[in-house]
């Protein structure tokens, strides 16, 4: 696992702040970069078509998926190049030996774990689902695309690895699990019971991580989750409708408590959805103890 250990971040006074101020500056090296690239991409689809975008939003949902790619390849190449130069190293997490299995393992479990949570619910009589035709797939692939990397990429190997650096690995898997669960409260029918689903799932991207030491299998299972979540079920995405279009319509029964329907915000805020999240953290988490993927930041210097 490399956490870094040179350049910037060499052993050496006061490291635990070095490490927290280049989290901050590497962040919104990332961000910049994938807003900068996307919106490049959407210019250039608006010269080739002729058409007038006046935002990334009424773009056309083609152009939005490729300026997605575009700007999700332009923030991983920021990332490399930036830790490249300031941490001094190679950069294993973005190891592309491995890339596509570890992505389409990582679709396969985020599928499974919402087809398991929809499943549950719907045995229980707490949502129903029906059959739809489809209307779109590219807004869908867009937004989960979108979420997968630009989530998993910030909490990962950017917030996780430098707090892991300046902390240790266990107030990290804290510290990132509050701050993914918190960030959704400002999101449409959020409340306390869906934050709380959020942080319990957080240690499954968390322990995908620690077993490949490369990120692509939780942006798999981000994406995949999202996707199966909000097209191929048709349910809300954490609040969010935009995912929907898909073969299916999944919605809470009049009269079930939305702790256990998801309500608004969808079934990643219902208690099926707690307990099968939780579940499947302590699993990976557990399995990455085992294989002793748990370093502190001393044994990473010495294993470097």
């Amino acid at each position: 696992m490399a956490l870094g250990q040179a350049g910037w971040l060499a052993p050496g006074r006061l490291r635990w702040a070095r490490a927290l101020a280049w989290l901050c500056v590497l962040a919104v090296l990332c961000i910049l970069a994938f807003n900068l690239a996307a919106d490049a991409s959407l210019r250039l689809s608006a010269m080739v078509s002729g058409e007038v975008f006046t935002s990334r939003a009424n773009a056309p949902p083609v152009a939005r998926l490729i300026a997605v790619i575009i700007g999700s390849i332009a923030m991983l190449g920021a990332y490399a190049i930036a830790v490249s130069i300031v941490e001094r190293r190679k950069i294993p997490e973005l190891g592309l030996g491995r890339l596509l299995p570890d992505i389409f393992i990582g679709l396969a479990i985020g599928g499974l774990l919402i087809v398991t949570i929809i499943g549950l619910m719907r045995g229980a009589g707490w949502v129903t689902i029906v059959a739809t035709p489809v209307t779109q797939i590219a807004e869908s692939l867009k937004q989960s695309v979108q979420s997968g990397v630009i989530e998993e990429v910030l909490m990962r190997i950017i917030i996780f690895r430098l707090l892991w650096r300046a902390a240790g690995v266990f107030p990290s898997l804290i510290l990132t699990a509050l701050l993914f669960g918190g960030l959704h409260l400002s999101n449409p029918d959020a409340t306390v019971f869906s934050a709380l689903c959020l942080l319990a799932g957080e240690g499954i991207g968390a322990g995908l991580y620690l077993l490949t030491g490369r990120v692509w299998m939780s942006i798999g299972m981000h994406a995949g989750w999202n996707f199966a979540q909000g097209w191929l079920f048709g349910s809300a995405v954490s609040g969010l409708d935009v995912f929907a279009g898909g073969p299916l319509h999944t919605r809470p029964v009049d009269g079930v408590a939305t702790t256990l329907s998801g309500g608004g915000f969808g079934p990643e805020s219902s208690l099926a959805a707690l307990i099968v999240s939780l579940l499947a953290s302590l699993i990976f988490l557990s399995i990455a103890w085992k294989k002793g993927r748990f370093i502190t930041p001393a044994d990473s210097d010495r294993s470097a």
